[in-house]
């Protein structure tokens, strides 16, 4: 009895792991950058890129023609109330604009980009 009970709860255990991976899809929209853009330290010139979002890893990847250019590890920060549309978030100007979060239609979070290519030093 104890053997079909163990058995039991590893099938519901597996089971529960398996639907929490089905359940994580990556999100795709296709962007145009204006102008060059920092995004987590990589330069990502002017152009139409595909923006992929993965929900499992919190990645979110700058591709073009198949290729990755950048990729940021992000956090999902909560909004008040659902975006309307897909949003592009930068800081800076020219040279110095850096990609720092987007938001994809009908969502109720914000993905900002967890380090934005920043460094620190020091000691502790």
């Amino acid at each position: 009895m104890k053997s079909i009970v163990n058995r039991v709860v590893v099938l519901l255990v597996v089971g529960a792991l398996t639907s929490v991976v089905a359940l994580a899809k990556v999100h795709k929209h296709t962007v145009t950058f204006d102008n060059d853009t920092k995004v987590n330290g990589t330069v990502v010139e002017k152009g139409k890129y595909d923006l992929k979002f993965d929900d499992a890893t919190g990645q979110l990847s700058i591709v073009k023609n198949g290729k990755t250019i950048a990729q940021a590890m992000t956090k999902l920060e909560p909004r008040t109330k659902k975006a309307a549309d897909f949003q592009l978030r930068s800081m800076g100007s020219g040279a110095d604009s850096q990609l720092v979060g987007v938001t994809f239609g009908g969502w109720d979070k914000d993905i900002v980009i967890a380090n934005n290519g920043a460094s620190t030093s020091g000691s502790n």
